[in-house]
């Protein structure tokens, strides 16, 4: 897995030279991700720790709890309010400048969600978050949805880091009916030749992957949730469906950034709490290469 560590010039100017851009598109265009190590101040992802902590608990406690495919992993949106909200979070200008770099100008951000892996959970299919943009490709195109996970704490497999299959991006695997989960033949065959890595991350490190790479959420061992941040950056050409909420406080913070988030502010409650319904996909139609 490729690591991207900034010079003292690059976190000064918050900005990547051409050498590291070069090395973070080149990594994301051939394994399909790429790791920022330390780009996010850690006494904001502290911030958001302590609040998710306790937003969690009353996530759990509804009658029914948003896990994703399996027990344990959870969905659940940050806190969108001025208190909550960090520019090196939400618009990191390290990843603006690398989704920018592969996507093309008007690149923007659909979410603000995230995958909260709680302790016991169990192992999720391996799937993608999305397949090719049309059928019957005789080769893989470029990218045009980028996913970008923010965790909160160090993460290592005891907790539950995710499992990332480099190289699946481009295996013109399309999604066949509402199924985005990869056929456990394919899966085992795959491991054979390309077993996936782990993406262990250290806290203030982010992880960016293109959003056909096949991933999963692995067993979380220790006595903690493990907290994951998800952005998805995406081309222009891909029409909007609707805006990511914020509270009406943001207003200035919005005016002050370099913002690709699609966003709509309200002074209206915001259910960030209860917007998501647990899911799975049909075991038919499996995604399969082509």
């Amino acid at each position: 897995m490729t690591t991207i560590e900034l010079t003292a010039r690059e976190r000064e100017l918050r900005n990547l030279d051409q050498s590291n851009l070069d090395r973070a598109s080149t990594a994301i265009r051939e394994e399909g991700f790429v790791v920022l190590e330390d780009v996010i101040d850690h006494a904001h992802l502290d911030i958001l720790w302590d609040r998710m902590v306790v937003d969690l608990d009353e996530i759990l406690a509804r009658g029914v709890v948003p896990h994703q495919f399996v027990y344990g992993n959870v969905q659940q949106d940050p806190p969108p309010f001025a208190s909550y909200v960090f520019e090196d979070v939400l618009e990191n200008r390290l990843v603006n400048q690398i989704t920018r770099h592969l996507l093309g100008e008007g690149v923007y951000n659909k979410s603000y969600s995230g995958n909260t892996n709680v302790p016991n959970s169990e192992l999720q299919p391996v799937h993608v978050d999305g397949g090719d943009l049309l059928a019957g490709l005789t080769e893989a195109q470029s990218a045009h949805k980028l996913v970008v996970n923010i965790p909160l704490k160090d993460v290592t497999e005891e907790d539950g880091s995710i499992e990332l299959w480099p190289g699946t991006h481009q295996l013109m695997s399309n999604v066949l009916g509402d199924d985005i989960k990869v056929d456990p033949d394919t899966v085992e065959r795959r491991r054979k030749s390309h077993p996936p890595v782990r993406g262990n991350t250290k806290k203030g490190s982010l992880l960016i992957r293109d959003n056909r790479v096949w991933h999963r959420g692995m067993p979380n061992h220790s006595s903690s949730p493990r907290f994951m941040i998800a952005l998805i950056h995406c081309a222009a050409f891909i029409a909007p469906i609707s805006k990511v909420s914020f509270s009406a406080d943001l207003s200035s913070f919005f005016d002050t950034v370099d913002a690709v988030t699609d966003y709509v502010l309200t002074d209206e409650p915001i259910p960030y709490l209860d917007k998501h319904n647990p899911y799975d996909y049909p075991t038919q139609g499996h995604i399969t290469p082509i």
